[in-house]
């Protein structure tokens, strides 16, 4: 059997990457990526470039397409020694799949020491609920993709959007898994208006969202704005499918238009019905459940 050059590069990086199995097994097997395409260059010691139409790779959970990849060693190394270690290189028309996540960006630059791929270039996801509801569209300057983990880190005028809802802020870490989002450095979160009711605005230190339920807690000098009436509290929990948004904590409302004031009494809370516009006291407090809100690891 004969082999065109091509061909026989393939092979040869095949076979070295068998070679490599004992090295496989002592480094994180979970992290090391698997390319595939026409490969060329140094094989022995890197770096590879690989062409395709697309070029295809693996790691982990995450698939991935693109014009062109490039696997680099550490200096000194071999490109089979260093598995756990090496640095890869995605261009043009990057597109990553895990699950019900798509994310699509220019370029992509992944390490298989600390497991995370870098997206950049108009960074962009789209993620699917478990329940087919609304789709969440993510954008910022980059996104990070941890593949030990279904969390993705993205930074840089971020914006979430599901729906009538759309949030901005300079971080956003999202989970996969739970489907909550937690947006991070100046959130602000909007609400489209609808029907009889107005358009929203929260604001706070921090903005968490559970995507599936449509559910949103916000904390630290939070800020809720309807119309003429502004609520004003420590922290917020808000139920869109129930329109209703409970405040706690030092809370007040005052509407502008008619002139009055509501204050929460020490040890209670606020509701504000944001669909008819109504607010009043709970003497009896409200407990934000703030356990379905946190990230793996807290």
């Amino acid at each position: 059997m004969f082999l065109n050059p091509t061909a026989k590069k393939a092979v040869t990086f095949a076979l070295l990457a068998l070679t490599g199995t004992g090295v496989l097994a002592q480094a994180n097997a979970n992290r090391i990526i698997n390319i595939q395409g026409a490969p060329r260059g140094d094989l022995r010691n890197g770096p590879v470039t690989f062409t395709g139409n697309p070029v295809r790779a693996k790691v982990s959970t995450l698939t991935i397409t693109a014009s062109e990849a490039r696997l680099a060693a550490p200096q000194g190394q071999t490109i089979v020694g260093s598995q756990g270690k090496r640095n890869s290189r995605f261009s043009g028309d990057v597109r990553i799949q895990r699950g019900r996540l798509a994310a699509q960006g220019s370029e992509l630059v992944y390490s298989e020491a600390t497991g995370q791929g870098v997206l950049r270039g108009n960074a962009r996801a789209s993620f699917v609920p478990e329940n087919r509801g609304e789709t969440v569209q993510i954008k910022a300057e980059s996104m990070s993709l941890d593949v030990d983990s279904n969390v993705s880190t993205s930074k840089g005028s971020v914006v979430l959007r599901q729906g009538n809802q759309s949030a901005a802020a300079s971080q956003l870490v999202f989970d996969e898994d739970r489907e909550l989002g937690v947006l991070t450095g100046s959130p602000r979160l909007r609400q489209e208006a609808s029907g009889n009711q107005k358009e929203l605005l929260m604001t706070g230190q921090e903005v968490r969202a559970l995507t599936g339920s449509k559910t949103i807690y916000v904390k630290g000098n939070v800020k809720l704005i309807q119309g003429s009436i502004t609520t004003t509290g420590n922290a917020l929990f808000y139920d869109d499918n129930k329109n209703v948004a409970y405040v706690v904590g030092n809370a007040v409302s005052r509407d502008s238009k008619s002139g009055s004031t509501v204050r929460a009494p020490a040890s209670g809370a606020l509701e504000q019905r944001t669909d008819l516009a109504r607010v009043r006291t709970l003497s009896s407090g409200y407990n934000i459940p703030t356990s379905q809100f946190k990230l793996r690891g807290e």
